[in-house]
């Protein structure tokens, strides 16, 4: 029996239009009923999943979401920190400046606002700062606190160049940092400590819930440690190929109510 179900959210949990549908609210509260436990797995940060925690009642006492793909795992009842890993001052002045090399822009999280470094803000920045709701601040690296905690650096530009970035990211930067494509335009660089994976396994020995017990379901670059992680990887019939072939269970798409099917035939009919 699976007793835990750890959900992405775009591409996954909401469709297209970026809605949660009734079918697969309905479904998330069916496996909450049989005593599962659902969490939200997320690159977003904390401060943009909030609606979405309250709209699927996952707000009781031992309920917890994952932010920031790993780097935060907090109690959505008391608030409190079951994990916070970030990068440095000196990690982001580093990222900043291979930025610079790489001609690409840059942008960077605190946990509950945006900022880039560019004078001249991305369309993709506005773009991740509407989609969670946070603040853009337009902040030069010599005005950046150096005790500011940051969960994730982010690369932005559009997908063909974001490719020759990645190319010639230089060899030593690939094990310092994890790095993770959430989408076409989105590099996203963390701790080596973090991935979805790290922080779903963190969660489940702390739940005292076993691997096989576990089932993640995603569709991006970003979901696949956990989708490898868990004793059921499920892939999003929108999921990329890396992701489709790790997983043990082909679900359909987020605009076909993919997490709901899911849920049904793992949790709800077994």
């Amino acid at each position: 029996m699976y007793k835990l179900v750890a959900i992405d959210i775009d591409g996954t949990l909401m469709n297209d239009r970026k809605e949660i549908t009734k079918e697969v609210n309905e479904a998330i509260q069916a496996a909450k009923a049989k005593g599962v436990k659902v969490v939200i797995c997320t690159g977003r940060p904390i401060v943009g999943v909030q609606s979405i925690i309250e709209e699927l009642k996952l707000n009781d006492e031992d309920d917890y979401v994952i932010t920031f793909n790993g780097a935060l795992v907090q109690n959505t009842y008391t608030h409190e920190v079951e994990s916070q890993i970030t990068l440095a001052y000196e990690n982001l002045k580093e990222l900043y400046e291979l930025s610079l090399k790489l001609h690409s822009p840059l942008q960077f999280f605190d946990t509950e606002n945006l900022y880039t470094p560019n004078r001249e803000i991305s369309k993709y920045t506005v773009h991740e700062a509407h989609i969670n709701q946070v603040p853009i601040h337009y902040r030069p690296m010599d005005e950046v606190p150096t005790d500011m905690l940051i969960p994730k650096v982010m690369f932005i530009d559009e997908p063909e160049r974001l490719e020759t970035t990645i190319a010639n990211i230089p060899e030593s930067f690939w094990d310092k940092y994890t790095f993770v494509k959430s989408t076409p335009f989105f590099l996203e660089i963390l701790d080596p400590r973090v991935s979805k994976g790290n922080a779903v396994k963190l969660l489940a020995e702390k739940l005292s819930i076993k691997q096989e017990e576990v089932i993640a379901i995603g569709d991006g670059e970003n979901d696949l440690s956990m989708v490898e992680y868990a004793g059921c990887g499920v892939a999003m019939g929108n999921a990329v190929s890396v992701v489709k072939e790790v997983a043990q269970f082909h679900t359909l798409s987020n605009n076909e109510n993919g997490v709901a099917y899911a849920i049904e035939k793992l949790v709800l009919n077994n």
